[in-house]
């Protein structure tokens, strides 16, 4: 007899949630929370998960109580005896310290890493990690899923004569993948900050005149360097620019940034919900492309053709 396999989902990514268990040909299962005046909360299980493979879906953009939501939901499994608790983590949040880049900070991502295996996840399964290392920070599975398998053929689509670009140096490795695939030209950004979300200065390594440039990142946070990028690029004489971002965090002004930018099109996924609504961005789902992993995880399947590259 196979395990059975339920879903639930916290606060963040209800609608998602929804489209995941759908896809996979469920309902979501039943969760409540209660919520004390001073702001503490307490999940509720309004169904029973012993003996189930529970996936708790939920993305860990801020505010934090998304995160400790997730992790109290994986300690009410293990303690209702489930016999595994996936994190279904579409956007792992606090991705961006991933090391000491100075004295006396944090490494946010091996600190989460370990409270969810505390809690008592047994495996992860994500997408588009702000770097691949963590990984490593988990002695649990962790599938690592990318967005690739949804913005290659959306490129495709698109029979224009496109030129990949990264808007920073570190997104050279994920841009060359693309260009690689798609045997087109690659461009790098160098972007010069003196602080966080404030870029000073950004410049272009390679031919922009007259291309169809297409911007890629992992997530796009103010906006600032995608939108910097999108208006140097048009300044030096390219033929259009549009970015693909797999998260949109779009906090501060980022929605004002985009709708003023020389970009003619944003494209993202829906591991984070829209805050509003705005011309410029459309959303692709990843909801399928979840369930099906799932689904092949559960049945001890391959998941290897959901990898482009």
């Amino acid at each position: 007899m196979s395990t059975p396999v339920k879903f639930f989902s916290g606060n963040s990514s209800k609608v998602l949630a929804n489209n995941i268990a759908s896809s996979y040909g469920q309902a979501l299962g039943k969760m409540s929370f209660l919520r004390f005046s001073d702001g503490e909360f307490e999940p509720y299980i309004e169904e029973t998960v012993r003996g189930c493979s529970v996936c708790l879906i939920q993305s860990t953009q801020p505010p934090v109580d998304y995160f400790f939501e997730l992790l109290l939901m994986a300690d009410a499994c293990k303690r209702a005896s489930a016999t595994d608790v996936i994190a279904v983590m579409p956007y792992f949040g606090f991705a961006r310290q991933d090391r000491k880049d100075k004295p006396r900070t944090a490494i946010g991502a091996k600190l989460m890493a370990d409270l969810l295996v505390t809690a008592g996840v047994t495996r992860i399964v994500t997408m588009d990690l702000h770097a691949d290392q963590i990984q490593g920070f988990f002695n649990i599975p962790v599938d690592h899923l990318f967005s690739s398998y949804l913005f290659i053929p959306y490129l495709q689509s698109l029979n224009a004569d496109i030129t990949i670009a990264s808007p920073d140096m570190g997104g050279s490795k994920r841009a060359n993948a693309y260009a690689n695939h798609l045997k087109t030209d690659i461009v790098i950004c160098y972007k010069q900050r003196t602080k966080a979300n404030v870029v000073d200065k950004i410049t272009a390594i390679g031919d922009v005149e007259g291309k169809d440039i297409v911007l890629l990142d992992d997530m796009i946070d103010t906006g600032g360097t995608l939108t910097k990028a999108a208006d140097m690029m048009m300044e030096k004489g390219a033929k259009s620019v549009r970015a693909m971002c797999t998260h949109a965090v779009l906090s501060g002004k980022a929605y004002e940034n985009i709708e003023k930018s020389a970009l003619t099109e944003l494209v993202v996924t829906d591991t984070i919900p829209l805050k509003q609504q705005c011309s410029k961005i459309k959303v692709l789902s990843v909801a399928p492309l979840f369930a099906d992993v799932i689904h092949k995880v559960h049945s001890f399947e391959s998941i290897s053709s959901n990898f482009i590259f």
